[in-house]
């Protein structure tokens, strides 16, 4: 009986996969500095009022994985105002760094089979995620996918659009809880993306499924973010309005990425 099920799984493995070509990949796999013919870095203080500074230096490859690396730290903010009242300007000093690093300029696709496998830190503050946005229009009418987004206990996979007011977005949301022995090993997330539906996965187990006609921005504007091309991010956050307090948690903590590719149907 076991050896029919190990059969039938693979056939259903060959069988799913049989209809994709894999049209981009990085595996990771040259020490140093992320390839910048695919990664670009985020600086400063970015979104959300995260607690982080990101830098490019804590994001760098070694034996075969992408580290991306939240570090505490007590350095002078090079933006900082004197009585400013932008969250960006108004800290005197970075208190953590970390890295996020995008294709967007340089990689991007619309529909396929998107997959990474990695270990999420899953310790107290930390805001891990592998995300993509549309490259046209403004947050969240540009359309946003959270195929792996991890903080306070649970595992989300989110979808949103727009609404009638800007900055505002319409959230198609699951959360998962996870536990530390959960998060110590590595795991594949996969997002199934056509021009019915977005499909979102951990391990082949469906997390979250959205039918693109519900994903039409709710702006008049007749527009659907996810009938244009998105690119990806790849992040380690902490703090800010989701991630909760890092005070208690010790430092370094790794976000570990052993690859990332995507798969377009033939």
């Amino acid at each position: 009986m076991k050896r029919l099920i190990f059969f039938a799984l693979l056939l259903y493995a060959y069988t799913g996969m049989a209809q994709y070509k894999l049209v981009w990949s990085d595996e990771f796999n040259v020490d140093g500095a992320p390839d910048t013919k695919n990664w670009k870095p985020e600086t400063g203080f970015t979104r959300n009022e995260e607690l982080q500074w990101y830098q490019l230096s804590n994001a760098y490859v070694k034996k075969g994985m992408l580290i991306i690396e939240a570090r505490k730290e007590h350095l002078p903010n090079p933006v900082y105002v004197a009585g400013s009242t932008d969250w960006r300007k108004s800290r005197p000093f970075i208190e953590y760094t970390a890295a996020s690093i995008k294709t967007e300029g340089l990689q991007s696709w619309k529909y396929g089979r998107f997959e990474m496998r990695g270990r999420i830190p899953i310790e107290q503050g930390l805001w891990p995620a592998w995300w993509t946005l549309g490259e046209a229009g403004q947050w969240p009418s540009n359309g946003e996918i959270d195929i792996m987004e991890y903080y306070r206990g649970k595992l989300l996979a989110n979808i949103a659009c727009g609404t009638a007011t800007a900055y505002k977005a319409e959230w198609y949301s699951t959360k998962t809880p996870v536990n530390a022995a959960w998060a110590s090993e590595f795991h594949t997330w996969r997002m199934d993306w056509d021009e019915n539906a977005i499909a979102l996965f951990v391990d082949d187990s469906l997390l979250n499924k959205v039918e693109l006609s519900k994903l039409q921005n709710k702006d008049g504007t007749g527009i659907n973010p996810f009938r244009q091309s998105h690119y990806m991010l790849l992040n380690l956050a902490l703090g800010g309005m989701n991630g909760g307090d890092p005070a208690h948690t010790t430092f370094p903590r790794r976000f570990e990425i052993d690859y990332v590719r995507v798969y377009q149907k033939k």
